[in-house]
Parts: C-alpha cells; structure tokens; sequence
C-alpha cells in the first residue's frame, strides 16, 4: 500500500497531497503546485507495519513559510481500543454461567432479606409516587396550600421580620420594614397555623390577618399624625414600663402557643357555620377595634410624646376599665378563638394575658400614684376594673 502525507501550508491552510510516485496533486487555489522532492528533503517516510491501519504524519513546511500549527499526530486503524469501550459494560466483560452462579451461591438469608427489602421499597415508592401525581384530589390540596400559601414564602417572611426587627430596635427601619415586621408575626399567628392542619385556607383566618393590622396599627398612626413619621422620640426612660425579658418572651410564646392551639382544636374551615351565626363575632371584632381606637386617642391626647402622660385619663373607654388597651389585645385573641370555635384555647390565651398584663399594669400604677398622687387613686376607686367591665 502506497503511504501518504498531508501537508499544512499557505496563509488559507491550504493542503496537498504527496504521492510517492512524485505525481503532483494539488488542491492549492490559484493552480500553484509544489514539487514533492523539495518537502521531503530532510524527512524520510517510513512504512507502515499494519497494512490494515494508515497514519498522517505532517511534513516540514518550506522555510520561508510560517508554521501555524504544532506537528500533528493521528493514527487510524480498524483494531478496537480498550479505551474506548463504554465504561458501563465493563462489569459485564467477564459475565459468564459459571460467575452468576457462584455469585449466587454467595448469598446469605440476610442479603437476600435486604435485596428483597430495598427492592420493594423501591417498587412501593414508585407506585405511590405515580398514583398521587395522576391523583385530582392530591393537585387540589397541593394548588391551596402550596400555590396560594407556599410554606417558603411564610419561612422567608418570618427571616425577613427578623432581620427588620433588629433594625427597629436600633431606630434604623424604614415604614415598609416595619410593616413586614407586624405582617410576619400576624401571618404566624393567623394564617400559618390553620393552613397547616387543614391543607388550605379560607373564611376567618383571612378575615383577621387583615383585622390584626388594623388594630395594631392605631398604635403607630399616632406618632404619624403628631409627627409625621412613625418613630418614637426620646422621652424619660421612666415611663418604659415592662416586666423582665424572660416573662416578656414567655408571653409572646404564649400568645403564639394560643393561636396554634386554636387552629388544632378548631374543626376544619369547610365546616365552621357562616353565615347570621357569625353576627356575634362580626360585633366583637367592630367593638375590639372602637375599645382599641378610642383608649389611643385619648391616650394621645392627654400624654407627651406619646409614652409620657400629663394627666389621669378618665374619658372614652377609661370611665369602664383602667386599662383599655391592653383589654382590647386581650379581647381581640378571644375572638379569633372564638371565630375558629376552640373555646379550650381562648380560656388559654385569656389566661396568658391576664398573667403579663396584671404585673404590667402593676407597675404602671405604681407609676402613676407616684407622678399624679392622690388624683390617680380617686380615679382607682371609681373605676375598679381593670381590663374587663364588671369583673373586678
């Protein structure tokens, strides 16, 4: 068989072919042709052992040409390479009768056990994973709870609320992080608890996840109103009244225990009665937002830059109980748990407040007789309740 040689030449690469006969064939433009004898001067062919195979080996260019490529090496040949085999049959390479059958005679009763297992397990995952996506009733849950409530959602507003909470107690939070401050704590208080032990949401949980910004809203309006933003100004540490840390913490765990417990204990939302049997709740929730309104107006008015009091109040809802605001929180827990029909966990939430805000209103008494004297015990013995009217 003839050798051949492929020579890379030329500005365009051009290339050619030299035959040994000293035959000239060219596929250069512009009809240039070379003599073979001139590129082969300082290079010897040598012939090829496999006369099945043939190999191109680059020949040196003239040298007044410029070598644009790095000598080339390739090699064909019609011989299998062990290389390249696929690497996935190698384990079958040795496959035989004789190699299955000592396999076998290897096994144990608790490989086999375990072989039996693992393969089941797999075949029962793959059957129950085929028959719930072809499952309407499965897509059904998965569009409520997933696609209108997803649970990452609730997890990276509670994140965010954490790290908006933390600006806030340095002064630093802008209105929209605070906002999602009070909009992370409500959605875990109103909406994560009943979404996750009914599978979706609907009816009340809605209706007061709104309710509750409203309420606790009245409390920042006011700065806004006297001041135009929504900060606290600086005023004598006196008058921040509040238990220790620990009994605050409990209460607020508390709070958050109350309202899950009242998603657990209530029925599920398709079941809970609409309609004129709810007149009852629609006007607790109307007289817990007017207590809540009221007591912060008049507060507002008769107080120093908010926190600071100037006078004994006596007006609105503080002819009926000394503390207003803290009973309509109070009360604004009991109806939601009543709305959800737990009477169990209202009984609970009630008496974790009455806890905290007796030793907080505790001390704001102690306060108040100290700054306003005989003025605010009169007021103390002409209105003896404390958070509920009647109940002393």
């Amino acid at each position: 068989m003839e050798t051949a040689s492929v020579l890379l030449q030329s500005r365009t690469i051009p290339f050619g072919f030299n035959l040994k006969c000293n035959q000239i064939v060219s596929c250069r433009h512009f009809n240039k042709q070379f003599q073979s004898k001139g590129f082969y001067s300082h290079q010897s062919l040598k012939l090829i052992q496999n006369p099945s195979s043939f190999s191109l080996l680059p020949s040196p260019l003239h040298k007044t040409r410029t070598q644009f490529f790095s000598p080339l090496k390739c090699s064909f040949s019609d011989i299998p390479s062990s290389d390249s085999q696929n690497p996935l049959l190698k384990p079958f390479k040795n496959l035989s009768f004789d190699s299955v059958k000592s396999s076998l005679s290897e096994l144990t009763p608790i490989k086999i056990v375990k072989w039996a297992t693992t393969v089941s397990l797999g075949i029962a995952a793959t059957k129950w994973t085929v028959k719930l996506a072809f499952s309407p009733f499965f897509w059904m849950y998965f569009s409520w709870s997933w696609l209108f409530w997803p649970w990452f959602v609730a997890i990276a507003l509670a994140v965010y609320g954490l790290y908006c909470f933390r600006k806030h107690s340095i002064g630093e939070a802008s209105i929209v992080e605070q906002l999602a401050i009070v909009t992370s704590v409500f959605a875990w208080l109103t909406l994560v608890p009943p979404a996750y032990f009914n599978g979706y949401l609907e009816g009340w949980p809605f209706v007061f996840f709104f309710v509750y910004h409203y309420f606790f809203f009245f409390n920042v309006s006011v700065r806004k109103r006297l001041y135009g933003d929504y900060y606290a100004r600086p005023h004598d540490p006196k008058w921040d009244v509040n238990p220790p840390k620990w009994y605050r913490l409990l209460f607020c765990v508390g709070v958050m225990v109350g309202h899950w417990l009242a998603a657990f204990e209530a029925p599920e939302l398709h079941r809970i009665p609409g309609g004129w049997s709810n007149v009852g709740v629609w006007i607790l929730i109307v007289v817990t937002l007017l207590m809540q309104y009221n007591s912060t107006l008049y507060l507002a008015k008769y107080s120093e830059k908010v926190v600071v009091p100037t006078a004994v109040v006596q007006f609105g809802p503080y002819r009926w109980v000394r503390h207003p605001v803290y009973a309509s929180t109070m009360l604004l827990f009991a109806t939601y748990c009543l709305a959800l029909r737990a009477p169990l966990s209202l009984m609970f939430v009630v008496a974790v407040c009455l806890m905290y805000y007796e030793q907080k209103a505790k001390l704001e008494e102690v306060l108040m007789v100290e700054t306003f004297g005989e003025s605010y015990l009169e007021y103390a013995s002409k209105v003896r309740c404390k958070f509920i009217p009647f109940v002393y």
